[in-house]
């Protein structure tokens, strides 16, 4: 990606917040674009606290971290984007948004812009179809937190150029990140295997197999996983784990990925996990808006 040096990322949430860190990090110009201002001043105070963290613990180098903020530059004017050779959209998972957004990004970037996406379960294709340029659309799924996670899923459309994905390739490198490349079906290769285990947990729950503690509990000590099953549907936010699994649902015809009830029941109480501040587990101090 020697060519591209300016990157801009649509969309200051937890996920546009932690891809513009690392873009800055491997000492990209970066231009975080999102409508809200506010948002905007949060997201470059967490990450400013995120390379300051990184740097009292030895992962980052101090003037690497100053280095980041220097080449961090936040945005209400989708116009600033026009500069950038490649925009990695990260806004909220639904696909008129999605659409609309490249479709913008199609009109305002010039032709030789790369314009990937972040999204979890929407088809590439979908997106590209949006745009005059296919051939420059690509699926970028960076995994959360991604200042810490190393893999991305890089996704071809059915157009996707071989040129396009080479040069996706080689910045997700840069980025010191593990690109694997999948091919573009509802839920990719990480959610179509953790989306149904993580459903068949609240299934568990449901039917009263065991406590949430104690479901969590037998994958972490009984399959060596981090974080057990149903705090992670939280950490993800219940809402997506929804969305995600509706999809695959609706697109591959499969009943394995038919929503749990309890999922749904707790979605439509707005108890989406950590985001909200109580999901299967309360997070009442530590809510992130």
């Amino acid at each position: 990606m020697a060519n591209h040096k300016t990157i801009g990322i649509i969309g200051s949430g937890q996920m546009g917040s932690g891809i513009a860190q690392v873009c800055a990090v491997a000492g990209f110009d970066v231009w975080l674009y999102d409508i809200a201002h506010e948002q905007l001043q949060k997201a470059h105070k967490n990450i400013e606290t995120s390379l300051e963290k990184l740097a009292a613990k030895g992962k980052l180098l101090p003037e690497k971290a100053k280095s980041a903020m220097q080449h961090l530059n936040i945005t209400t004017q989708f116009g600033d984007l026009k500069k950038c050779s490649l925009c990695i959209e990260a806004a909220t998972e639904k696909e008129a948004l999605k659409k609309k957004i490249f479709k913008e990004l199609d009109e305002l970037t010039g032709p030789e812009t790369i314009l990937a996406t972040n999204t979890s379960s929407i088809p590439i294709t979908d997106l590209a179809a949006a745009t005059k340029r296919p051939d420059k659309i690509i699926g970028m799924h960076f995994m959360n937190p991604v200042p810490l996670m190393a893999l991305v899923e890089v996704i071809r459309g059915k157009k996707t150029s071989d040129e396009t994905h080479q040069k996706t390739i080689e910045l997700t490198k840069k980025l010191g990140k593990t690109p694997v490349t999948v091919k573009d079906s509802p839920g990719f290769v990480i959610n179509r295997i953790l989306a149904p285990m993580l459903n068949e947990a609240v299934w568990a729950l449901q039917e009263g197999l065991a406590t949430k503690e104690d479901i969590d509990t037998a994958m972490k000590e009984g399959c060596h996983f981090p974080m057990g099953p149903l705090a992670l549907a939280d950490f993800v936010g219940l809402d997506t784990c929804l969305f995600i699994l509706e999809v695959m649902h609706k697109d591959l015809k499969n009943d394995k990925f038919k929503p749990c009830p309890l999922l749904k029941k707790y979605v439509e109480e707005k108890k989406l996990g950590r985001k909200t501040g109580e999901g299967f587990y309360s997070y009442a101090s530590t809510i992130v808006r």
